[in-house]
């Protein structure tokens, strides 16, 4: 029998196979979630997020601490505020849940880097994004206080702020604002292409933000909308973005995929609740290996295009990463 002459593959060693590699995963590029509830004390776990807790003023500097341990050095803080009004008032109020937050954390660790979430919901008795007239978001009259917000996060010692509000103009608002009160060296992250997603059920749970009335269909992209996200991530970098995030990620690696193609900013990703969620009940239902899942399912967010990702599954990752498992 004559032999085809035709080219091989490389049978790979686990050692090529490594050297190969396409796409790098590092744990610098991994971002945890950090939920502060300002009427707790110590630590609380968060039935809808399995493994994952509310953490007290007092104990907020633990999460921080349990990041580091794992090699995770940058997380991004959620507020929990013991009151709620019409317009948010505790959101950049200076001794807020978030302020105070970021204070206890670089006081034990300095050189944790924290980013904070900017946006009204979990501040607002109406659960909405922003200043209401009726039941109608007032786009603009809500950018003063979203600035209000992020450089009361500043003054209290935040290294970057990401307002997820997705009101029109927000980054160049947030832009004047910060370096009008000397805060130009903050960088903002901003939610530049985020959908109205069906993924953030379990967030809305932990965070104490769902709305009170309607949707966020009307500021948020609809799923159906792919070049809309590359319009959105245009204006953010127009208005001053240091960094443009795609959320969620899995149901959205197209996006990633363009938005990194089409811009020289780097690309965050949001793994959302409900992915994380979705693995945490297949793994405990016996249907799927959730360390290999975990592994897998980042990898396809970073192979996409993303540089950072947002992942409740930061401090795994970056133990697999250290591991050998993935990276």
């Amino acid at each position: 029998m004559e032999l085809i002459d035709r080219p091989r593959r490389l049978r790979r060693t686990d050692t090529v196979r490594r050297l190969c590699r396409e796409t790098r995963l590092s744990t610098d590029s991994l971002i945890y979630p950090i939920f502060i509830d300002e009427t707790l004390s110590g630590v609380r776990p968060i039935a809808s997020l399995a493994g994952q807790n509310h953490y007290g003023l007092d104990s907020v500097a633990r999460a921080a601490e349990e990041c580091l341990a794992h090699g995770v050095t940058h997380g991004i803080l959620f507020g929990l505020p013991a009151g709620k009004d019409g317009c948010g008032s505790s959101a950049w109020a200076e001794h807020g849940v978030v302020q105070e937050a970021v204070r206890a954390i670089k006081a034990s660790f300095p050189d944790f880097y924290v980013i904070t979430d900017v946006c009204m919901c979990e501040y607002t008795d109406h659960g909405h994004c922003g200043i209401l007239h009726g039941q109608e978001v007032d786009n603009d009259e809500t950018l003063a206080y979203l600035s209000k917000i992020a450089v009361s996060h500043a003054a209290a010692g935040a290294d970057m702020v990401a307002p997820s509000d997705m009101m029109d103009g927000h980054v160049a608002a947030l832009r004047r604002a910060l370096d009008g009160a000397g805060f130009q060296n903050i960088p903002i992250m901003g939610y530049s292409a985020k959908y109205a997603s069906a993924f953030y059920g379990p967030f809305r749970e932990a965070a104490g933000s769902a709305p009170a009335f309607g949707d966020r269909r009307g500021y948020q992209m609809d799923p159906h909308n792919r070049k809309e996200a590359l319009r959105e991530c245009a204006l953010d970098a127009a208005e001053g973005a240091d960094i443009l995030m795609v959320k969620p990620a899995l149901s959205y690696l197209d996006v990633i995929r363009e938005c990194a193609d089409a811009f020289d900013l780097p690309l965050c990703a949001y793994s959302v609740s409900g992915e994380y969620a979705m693995i945490k009940s297949a793994a405990a239902a016996g249907l799927v290996d959730e360390r290999r899942i975990m592994c897998e399912t980042a990898l396809s967010i970073f192979r996409a295009g993303a540089n950072m990702l947002i992942t409740y599954y930061a401090k795994e990752l970056a133990d697999a990463i250290r591991q050998g498992e993935i990276g």
